[in-house]
């Protein structure tokens, strides 16, 4: 008999009100009790209290899981679904229940940089043979490109492992919208490979746990430290919580998505003429639902576009959900085809989304998706080839 190790107290905190049911996408795209929030923590109360197996369909249910953790948000009564959920991946990961061998191969390889670089031009070759179909959503990567320079020393920009691999040039942008606003950044590069995110996600801890480590004790001079993908600073902003260390606590609390770094400070950005663009903001889950710094974007966004519209969807989940759209695609496009639909409704020129993986997802679904710290670039640009051109 397995037990989950479960708090008896957090589990008790769930009075089955069913006020998350509209905010889960799982639900929502399957009406099944036992893909919401209520049905998951009453499967979890039958293994833990009463010894129920982990069956296949129990399993299933605590898999798909997107983690998006939008029924924290909806929770009247404060249930803490993240803790609870990460716990019981962990113990289907411990149990050889789930992750598959390939998969933690792949997720092993995120701590070693050179391997996703590697990994990063061999997927680049395969875009220029097109045998790397549009439809995976990847962005056009270079076969090479040259190091992130350090502009300064005020703060840590953390560049992560897929994303610095990937989407390299929006840590360039936001760089230059930090120099722009009186700020040099210090690339974290190889000293912090991965935030661990991916690893936590699928339930393996002990790995995630080693990469936070290594954060903590690269990162530990005080600046703050800013972060361009919404799951890696809602990672790292729990650091505290994994690894249970002062240390850790006190980076944990440097940490800032980029856009909650600036909108106080967008007075020290220069005034330019806007983008000519209809912009919809998708947030990402971990922006909204655990960081809960969504509205950063809005503000840091408004002056650089003509206009900024909003899904009707409440924030709804599009399903990437780290690797989720990768191990779980059935389901991840059938809550993709929800957000595909909102974004139809507003009509946008871009979408502008503050993660990764919401992006790629999003492309891949025929979306034009761009960070918001591109947008913000490319208007500062324009002003300023404008302002070369007028001298």
């Amino acid at each position: 008999m397995t037990t989950l190790g479960l708090d008896a107290g957090e589990l008790s905190r769930c009075v089955q009100c069913g006020l998350c049911l509209s905010s889960c996408p799982t639900f929502r795209v399957t009406g099944d009790e036992s893909q919401s929030p209520r049905g998951r923590i009453a499967l979890m109360r039958a293994v833990e209290r009463d010894g129920a197996p982990l069956s296949t369909p129990v399993r299933r249910a605590f898999e798909t899981c997107v983690q998006c953790r939008a029924c924290e948000t909806a929770c009247p009564s404060a249930v803490p679904f993240g803790h609870l959920i990460a716990r019981t991946r962990e113990v289907l990961a411990d149990e050889g229940l789930s992750v598959s061998p390939p998969v933690r191969a792949g997720y092993a390889a995120l701590g070693h940089p050179s391997l996703v670089r590697a990994a990063g031009r061999a997927l680049a070759a395969g875009q220029r043979l097109r045998a790397v179909p549009r439809s995976v959503g990847l962005p056009r990567l270079p076969l090479r490109q040259g190091p992130l320079t350090p502009s300064g020393s005020d703060v840590h920009l953390f560049t992560g492992c897929v994303m610095d691999a990937f989407e390299r040039d929006v840590h360039r942008d936001t760089m230059r919208v930090l120099a722009a606003a009186g700020f040099g950044a210090m690339p974290t590069g190889d000293r912090v490979p991965c935030c661990g995110a991916l690893h936590a996600h699928a339930g393996l801890t002990r790995p995630a746990r080693r990469l936070a480590q290594r954060a903590v004790s690269a990162l530990g001079d005080g600046r703050p430290v800013l972060v361009d993908s919404a799951g890696c600073g809602a990672m790292m902003k729990e650091y505290g919580q994994l690894l249970g260390s002062d240390a850790a606590r006190e980076l944990a609390a440097r940490v800032f998505d980029v856009s909650e770094w600036l909108a106080p400070r967008m007075a020290q950005l220069p005034e330019v003429r806007p983008l000519d663009l209809r912009v919809a903001v998708q947030d990402p889950c971990h922006l909204r639902h655990v960081q809960r710094v969504h509205q950063a974007t809005r503000a840091v966004l408004a002056p650089f576009v003509r206009e900024l519209v909003e899904l009707d969807d409440d924030g709804l989940c599009c399903g990437a959900g780290g690797a989720y759209a990768f191990v779980e695609r059935s389901e991840a496009r059938a809550i993709r085809a929800r957000k595909l639909a909102s974004i139809a409704r507003a009509v946008p020129d871009v979408v502008a989304s503050a993660n990764p993986g919401c992006a790629m997802h999003l492309a891949s679904g025929g979306v034009r998706s761009v960070h918001p710290m591109t947008l913000v670039a490319r208007a500062l640009e324009e002003h300023a080839t404008s302002r070369s051109a007028r001298r």
